[in-house]
């Protein structure tokens, strides 16, 4: 892997653009969009939730059908299309009026984004060789991570304007990111479609394979360190400390800033199972330690509290680099070369899920437990990690006769 920030020229590069012009919109849609649904469209905050609710569960269920369409018709023609299909359903948010209109306009764009998702992965892997990925997703994580800082200030300039035409100007800004996205992605190289095998698979597909299931699984639980950035430590800063509401934001640019630098690095040394398992199992050993700071910021002065929060966030982030680096390792070794998209697609859902439930689960943990919910968290991921490695002991075991990939770059026509 280069020790640049910057991925080669290439193929690399131009899904690291991708990934920067889709995501800058999406940053600044992140920051709007609660107030935009309930101020400008008029929908209680009760309803919003639970149509974006909803909308998530379809996209965590039409991800493995999609990520499977993908592997059937070539996945770069197949992103193409669900990035133009996100970017009508981003500008169908502009003409929502009710409640009806907005769950369906939430559920294509759900749609569209977790099979995007899917479909980028499979492009991904039919473009870059096994032992470059992980590298590249470290790249794309930390292109994620700026693209999603610059459009949060744009959004926040709309959200100090307040206007209506603001919040609209910053759906259409979304709308033509992925109009862009999808514009450099046909710049890449066609990835032709896997052989018939494929159309041959059981209904059940993916979930017929238990080991990658169990895989899944424990890194969805692994995965609630999502909604703990966003959720549970602003609720337990403000509910169980003396520090000041402000180290929220602090907390968040803290977390978003050291992905930039240092994701890169922290996923060079992992290369295949062996190293990654390794880097799951120190991911949940150190998201232990981060957990049990977090709880001694409890009852102690404010500036101390302070001072013990900035050092939980720093192993947090440390823990959400190396599992995130060992994790996109086993999602692609673990999954058959010739049903890449299928099982991206699956794995994906459990950040839905985590993003689904997270909230649940944290708020009961944290906000109700307090000082023991941390400590239960903590070992409950520590758990997980450590089962990373017999699950893909279990799942090389019992994986198919060929992961050779069948398929192969064609040249753009």
């Amino acid at each position: 892997m280069t020790n640049s920030l910057v991925p080669p020229a290439g193929p690399q590069r131009v899904l690291a653009l991708a990934q920067l012009a889709n995501s800058v919109g999406d940053g600044a849609y992140y920051v709007t969009s609660a107030l935009y649904f309930t101020h400008v469209v008029g929908l209680a905050p009760g309803r919003v939730g639970l149509g974006l609710t909803v909308a998530w569960a379809v996209g965590s269920l039409v991800g493995v059908p999609l990520g499977r369409l993908a592997d059937r018709r070539g996945p770069r023609g197949t992103a193409v299309l669900l990035a133009l299909a996100t970017a009508a359903a981003v500008a169908s948010f502009l003409v929502v009026r009710g409640f009806l209109p907005f769950v369906l306009a939430a559920c294509a764009y759900a749609s569209a984004q977790s099979g995007l998702a899917a479909a980028r992965q499979a492009l991904l892997a039919g473009l870059v060789p096994a032992g470059e990925r992980t590298g590249l997703l470290a790249h794309l994580q930390s292109t994620l991570n700026a693209g999603l800082a610059v459009g949060a200030g744009l959004g926040g300039l709309a959200l100090h304007a307040g206007t209506r035409a603001a919040y609209l100007g910053v759906f259409a800004l979304d709308a033509v990111s992925f109009l862009l996205c999808a514009a450099l992605m046909l710049r890449l190289p066609s990835v032709a479609p896997v052989s018939a095998v494929v159309r041959r698979s059981h209904g059940l597909g993916v979930l017929r394979d238990r080991p990658y299931v169990l895989v899944t699984f424990l890194n969805t639980v692994l995965l609630l360190r999502m909604p703990l950035l966003s959720l549970g430590i602003p609720l337990w800063i403000t509910e169980r400390t003396e520090a000041p509401a402000w180290l929220v934001s602090a907390l968040f640019v803290l977390n978003t800033g050291a992905v930039m630098v240092f994701q890169v690095r922290m996923a060079r040394g992992v290369t295949g199972l062996a190293s990654a398992t390794r880097a799951v199992r120190r991911s949940g050993l150190v998201m232990l330690a981060s957990c049990t700071v977090f709880a001694l910021s409890s009852g102690v002065s404010p500036w101390v509290a302070v001072g013990v929060l900035v050092a939980g966030a720093v192993l947090q982030v440390v823990a959400e680099m190396q599992q995130s680096a060992g994790s996109w390792q086993l999602a692609f070794d673990l999954a058959p070369a010739d049903r890449m998209g299928e099982y991206q697609g699956f794995f994906g859902t459990g950040v839905t899920v985590a993003r689904t439930m997270g909230p649940l689960v944290l708020t009961a943990l944290l906000v109700g437990w307090g000082t023991p919910g941390w400590l239960l968290l903590g070992a409950v991921m520590l758990a997980a990690s450590y089962a990373m490695g017999p699950a893909t002991r279990w799942a090389t075991a019992t994986a198919g006769p060929s992961k050779e990939p069948v398929r192969r770059p064609v040249p753009v026509n």
